[in-house]
């Protein structure tokens, strides 16, 4: 059983990145540790979605599973498998309460 099936977890983008779209794929940079990562088109899904006050499961089950041809379970276990995996390198914020993001500015 996931974690996800007792408490909700919320995903953020963290401040502390360098982003761009790319023919389609998000490139991310974590500034912490320099790791670079190509988002395929579901995670970049996912990751124009962390706004930290939506539930990953509601992502995942209206956003994901609405988009792309993926039963629940599987998608939820991909989603929670990749936001732990960014989160430990600076790129996400993950926690099982909402998030507060600071105001961005462009």
């Amino acid at each position: 059983m996931s974690a996800s099936a007792t408490k909700p977890l919320y995903v953020a983008t963290s401040s502390a990145i360098a982003a761009r779209m790319l023919g389609g794929e998000m490139m991310v940079m974590s500034l912490r540790d320099s790791t670079f990562f190509t988002l395929n088109e579901v995670a970049t899904v996912i990751w124009r979605s962390a706004d930290g006050s939506t539930a990953l499961s509601d992502i995942v089950r209206h956003s994901v599973c609405g988009e792309f041809d993926v039963d629940f379970e599987t998608a939820q276990r991909d989603a929670e498998e990749l936001v732990n995996r960014l989160a430990e390198h600076g790129i996400l914020t993950v926690s099982d309460q909402p998030i507060q993001q600071p105001p961005t500015h462009l």
